[in-house]
């Protein structure tokens, strides 16, 4: 079992272009960007516990993961955090389908992910905003914000799928939160 600690401000796009330019300044490691599609399932005993179901597509790639909230300081969110790649989503949709869950968030993100000392720094740009999340040891992501200078910047404490529900839309019945596609001529 895993315990993920995080900490989330909201910015505006002149502080995501500055952090993101301060991140290289200060020798943070530039590890990967990518496009990711967000599916969270809820109902039953998940609901019971403050927990979700989510799977995530990343390029080739489909995780299944479990998060469960820990009650805690305000200023870091902690959750239980269970995580595996699967082979087959339309298997693993209906699998989750038979034992109750539902559908009940979609959100698409552009993720940028860097490495700073012992914490995973990551600039994220959603259809209703952007964020940026430093994850690890809390005495680490205190230092990593004073790095960054970020100690001013707005905290966020909610997640993405309670920010899906007040800025998305409901698409038969789900919540969802998408990039508009571009139409080609």
């Amino acid at each position: 079992m895993a315990i993920e600690t995080e900490k989330k401000y909201r910015l505006d796009k002149r502080s995501l272009v500055e952090l993101n330019d301060r991140l290289a300044k200060v020798g943070a490691v530039f590890s990967s960007e990518r496009f990711e599609e967000n599916y969270l399932h809820r109902g039953g005993i998940l609901d019971e516990r403050g927990a979700v179901l989510r799977i995530r597509r990343v390029a080739d790639k489909t995780y299944l993961t479990y998060k469960e909230r820990i009650p805690g300081d305000s200023q870091f969110k902690q959750k239980i955090e269970f995580e595996t790649i699967v082979s087959d989503v339309d298997e693993t949709e209906a699998i989750i389908g038979k034992l109750g869950y539902k559908l009940s968030v979609v959100y698409e993100k552009h993720r940028k992910v860097w490495h700073l000392g012992e914490c995973e720094v990551v600039l994220d740009e959603l259809p209703f905003g952007r964020y940026m999340e430093i994850e690890g040891p809390m005495d680490e992501i205190l230092k990593t914000e004073a790095m960054l200078e970020a100690g001013d910047l707005e905290a966020e404490i909610r997640g993405y799928p309670r920010l899906t529900m007040k800025y998305g839309k409901e698409v038969d019945g789900v919540m969802e939160a998408r990039f508009e596609k571009v139409k080609r001529a």
